[in-house]
């Protein structure tokens, strides 16, 4: 081949004008101080020709070119005397050799190889800057050498990292010689670098993969730390600033799933997600990329493979939206608005080269499965086989090649200023005319002129790309999710659907995209997924927390074990999507329940739900069902716990969607509670007896007491228990293998079911137990016997535990001891009290919760004066003094509707107890949504505002304001009425 012999020396003509007068004086004076010490530089400044004068006007119009010369002048003495290509190729030949060390047996340092490649780098960029303001080379040529180098640059860093490797024992290189050889590892460059376009300060995007089973890899096991130790070397070797200068700055962010993937992947991972997750943006990305370093066969053999995600078999149309919506968050991102000369951006703006890369690019993806014939690489042949292919005219490819080269040649000169990463035009005069004068234009009208036309004839092109596109828009704008970064238009639309942070609404939706998340692995999940989210962000969007309904929401998808099925029937059925929505929306308790432990969710996906009430015999047939096929003890107990999380969520759902009432779903609460620990208590007892043996004569029963006693339990109540036992007297210890005394035993009982109610396990919590309503409180023995238990009720409890006993009720055990229990709170509820003491200590025990727990605010429905606890206060005071007054007493148990209905109007005010059941029916009403829908007190400011509307439409009021006046109306007057009632 014949050797290129141009010369930067053989300029005939200076195409370029000095800066100013006093840069040009200040580049001369440079330049004889150079001379006095440079032959070749003394000779160049003696005479008056064309090149002499070109390189005082570069130096003026670039101070990096300048900086270069004066710290190096050896590199200009160089660039002077030797023919331009060939030394290139020598430095391109220093840089690929930099790894290999001129003593042997004394590897390369990164020091030495750092510096090694850093002066190549500079003196490659010198003088290919000169050639290219010169017009000895063109941009295409230009590129390619840029792209060659920085080829070589990451070959020998990458064989220097694999030698290093091997020399500390982590890699087992094969060849020392040539360590890539065979290596598995596969380094692809992309963009422009794959596309041999690389810009003159160019990053260099990077993708790297591994062969796990390669020989190379000593350690599966450690293989993906070492990669990620070596390319963090890689990334310092090549992008650390130093006294040289710097090499290329690398990114790797174009790897699989950047935020959540290591710096190397292996291949079979990497192919496992393109063809399960890959989306538009990484197809386009992959269309340049080339294997440019590490073992060039597997790099090849990689991109051959990953061909069918490249380019599809059929004409992909929808790859349109994704591009262009890529191209609208350039502009949103970059803040790039109409075409402008000062400060419009080269590369992202309107009119610049990033649309016609993606003019380019789209319809690759559009046809490139079925045309081979369009899967280059470069963009100027792949319009001219666009050309060829008949997809566009050769008008439009010979506006677009002249204009992408015209641009580049803009950016590269913008670049050469000071060496920086930059696509900006200057803001200023000066500063543009000095990019006028490097692209060769006499002044900077007639360059921006000509910039303008070129932007403009882009626009217009890439527009009409973009005419037909479909599938961007909703009824309220644009909602695509796609890329690396925010697409603009659909930013207004979040913003148009109420939401607050349309950002991070955005970025979560793009998680959906990348298929972290089992329920959106799979594709067929994504696009079902994709199909609802319009439909999904404006139901979301209807609420006045939007952002906060969502978020909870996408915790919910993280935690589901599939997709499909949920995404179909959502699509489908706009009345469980709204439900959903409500939940998210107005009950973070719930929604953090189905977050946690997603298969409460499967009971809403019964059509019958809300069908079918939650009566006792409903609930009952729901347990016995899910618990028969337990197969031991802890088995029954997660069964429990899964069939009780359930069921309450879906009472709750009953609550929330108005099917039943907040009395009504105290009762089904309390039901559900009575089944689950009566079925508890049995395995307990046979858990038990398994091990200790049957106590004779033993007898267990347990009572509810408060809420649960009165079948008032709310969705987050824990249970009052109290457990009473009997045996026979003569009897001294149980019969089993391990016998325990009656008190151990009947302790051990107590104990367990306790644990069986209460201990965290994987599957939750059954219920929080309560047990200090026993005799004695915490200080007496967990289990009483019933003749203790009697005792200390007629002789030594106080009037608060006999107000607690008017709640009690058995709930399950030995029949016979039921009906004991039952006949003693009878017998102790029956006595006749002093009225008047019983009223001082109602009204002290009144005091005392006033003074020591103070309710919050207005809210807080069970401690405000004339709130529950004074309801409660009045039923419970009725009930003790009823005996006294000769009236009937309701049966053990009795909800404190049924009380006051009962025992209200013979002792209460005509009017009084109309309005205290009003009051109770409101707080029970509000407690219930509030208690289903958050853990803690409802704080109106702060809570979520779906709730806000639940708890208005829970007490049927129009809006919070006049519901907040009803509470303030009725607390009042329950506090009198308990005033006047329990009189003192």
């Amino acid at each position: 081949m014949e050797t290129d012999t141009r010369r930067l020396s053989e300029i005939r003509t200076n195409p370029l004008r000095p800066s100013s007068q006093s840069e040009m004086k200040s580049v001369l004076s440079d330049l004889k101080d150079m001379a006095k010490q440079h032959t070749a530089i003394a000779d160049l400044m003696s005479g008056e020709g064309a090149f002499r004068e070109f390189l005082i006007c570069a130096f003026s119009l670039s101070p990096f070119l300048r900086d270069c010369a004066v710290s190096r002048p050896e590199i200009l003495v160089r660039a002077i005397g030797e023919p331009v290509v060939p030394l290139i190729v020598a430095c391109i030949a220093a840089a690929r050799d930099a790894w290999k060390s001129d003593e042997p047996g004394k590897p390369v340092s990164d020091a030495q190889i750092m510096s090694r490649l850093r002066i190549a780098k500079r003196e490659v960029a010198f003088v290919l800057a000169l050639a290219d303001l010169q017009r000895l080379l063109t941009t295409r040529e230009t590129t390619r050498w840029l792209s060659d180098f920085a080829g070589a640059a990451v070959s020998a860093t990458i064989d220097h990292l694999l030698l290093s490797a091997h020399d500390s024992g982590k890699l087992v290189v094969a060849n020392p010689e040539h360590p890539s050889e065979n290596a598995g590892v596969v380094v692809l460059g992309m963009g422009k670098l794959g596309a041999f376009e690389l810009n003159y300060s160019s990053d260099i995007d990077l993708v790297v993969f591994y062969d796990p089973q390669s020989p190379l890899v000593a350690d599966v096991d450690e293989a993906s730390e070492t990669f990620a130790r070596l390319l963090r070397r890689l990334i310092r070797i090549l992008q650390e600033r130093s006294g040289d200068g710097y090499v290329f700055r690398t990114d790797l962010r174009l790897r699989p799933d950047p935020g959540a993937t290591p710096l190397a992947i292996p291949i079979e991972a990497a192919m496992l997600y393109y063809e399960s997750r890959g989306q538009n943006w990484e197809r386009a990305a992959f269309i340049k990329a080339r294997p440019v370093a590490g073992d060039l066969v597997a790099g090849d053999a990689f991109l051959r493979e990953l061909t069918p995600f490249v380019f599809r078999k059929y004409l992909d149309y929808a790859a349109i939206a994704d591009i262009h919506s890529i191209k609208r968050q350039i502009h949103a991102h970059k803040g790039h608005g109409e075409i402008a000369v000062k400060g419009h951006n080269i590369k992202l703006g309107r009119g610049g080269i990033r649309e016609i890369e993606f003019f380019v690019q789209t319809q690759q993806l559009i046809a490139g499965g079925r045309t081979p014939e369009l899967r280059l690489k470069a963009t100027e042949p792949m319009l001219r086989a666009l050309v060829a292919a008949k997809w566009i005219d050769a008008k439009t490819c010979e506006e677009l090649i002249a204009a992408y080269w015209f641009l580049r040649d803009v950016e590269h000169r913008i670049q050469m200023v000071r060496d920086e990463q930059a696509h900006v035009l200057p803001t200023t005069e000066a500063e543009l005319k000095r990019i006028a004068y490097m692209m060769g234009f006499a002044d900077t009208a007639s360059f921006s002129s000509e910039l303008s036309r070129v932007l403009r004839t882009v626009e217009k092109r890439y527009a009409r790309l973009f005419e037909q596109e479909a599938g961007l828009s909703t009824e309220s704008g644009n909602l695509v999710f796609t890329g690396q970064n925010d697409d603009p238009d659909t930013i207004d639309t979040l913003k148009k659907l109420g939401f607050q942070r349309p950002q991070d609404i955005s970025r979560i939706i793009r998680t959906w995209h990348y298929g972290r998340y089992r329920a959106t692995q799979s594709v067929e999940a994504r696009e079902r997924l994709t199909e609802l989210t319009p439909g999904l962000l404006r139901v979301f969007g209807q609420g006045k927390r939007a952002d906060e309904a969502l978020l909870r929401f996408d915790s919910f998808l993280s935690g589901l074990p599939a997709g499909i099925q949920l995404f179909s029937l959502l699509g489908n059925n706009s009345g469980l999507l709204s439900l959903i929505v409500s939940i998210m929306s107005s009950a973070p308790r719930l929604a953090d329940i189905i977050a946690s432990r997603p298969h409460v969710f499967d009971g809403m996906l019964d059509p019958r739900l809300l069908a079918e009430l939650p009566t006792r015999d409903y609930l009952a047939n729901r347990i016995a069902g899910f618990v028969a096929g337990a197969r031991h003890y802890e088995d029954t107990l997660d069964r429990l716990r899964i069939i009780a999380a359930e069921q309450r969520f879906l009472i709750g759902i009953r609550l929330l969607t108005g099917v039943i009432s907040g009395v009504h779903a105290g009762r089904a609460f309390t039901d559900l509670a009575d089944l689950i620990i009566d079925a508890a208590l049995t395995a307990v007892l046979a858990e038990v007896e398994m091990a200790h043996g049957r106590f004779p004569g033993g007898r267990v029963a347990v009572i509810g007491m408060g809420k649960l006693g009165s079948h008032e339990l709310t969705a987050g109540s824990d249970v009052d228990l109290i457990l009473l036992y009997d045996h026979d007297d003569a009897a001294g210890e149980s019969d089993g293998a391990k016998p325990l005394d009656s008190v151990r035993y009947f302790t051990r009982i107590t104990q367990r079911l306790i644990a069986a109610l209460s201990a965290p396990t994987a599957e939750g919590v059954l219920y929080e137990v309560d047990m200090r309503l026993r005799p004695s409180g915490n200080k007496g023995p967990v289990a009483t016997r019933i003749n203790a238990f009697a005792r200390y009720q007629r002789e030594e409890a106080w009037t608060w535990e006999h107000m607690a006993l008017t709640r009690a009720r058995p709930i399950c055990g030995d029949a016979t001891l039921i009906a004991e229990a039952s006949a003693i709170f009878d017998e102790v509820l029956g006595q006749r009290r002093d009225v008047a003491k019983v009223a001082a200590d109602v009204a002290e025990m009144r005091g005392m919760i006033d003074k020591e727990k103070p309710p919050s605010d207005l809210w807080d429905f069970k401690l405000i004066p004339g709130g529950l606890v004074d309801i409660e206060f009045i039923a419970q005071y009725l009930e003790l003094i009823a005996p006294a007054l000769a009236l009937q007493m309701p049966q053990n148990g009795a909800s404190t509707v049924e009380v006051l209905k009962t025992l209200g109007p013979p002792v209460l005010a005509p009017g009084d107890v109309e309005t205290v059941l009003e009051a109770l029916t409101l707080f029970t009403e509000l407690s219930q949504v509030v208690r289903l829908c958050i853990e803690g007190d409802f704080e109106l400011k702060n809570a979520p505002s779906g709730l806000v509307d639940l708890v208005c439409r829970a007490g049927d009021y129009p809006d919070v304001k006049l519901l907040e006046a009803d509470v303030r109306r009725l607390s009042k007057a329950v506090r009198r009425i308990f005033q006047a009632t329990v009189k003192v």
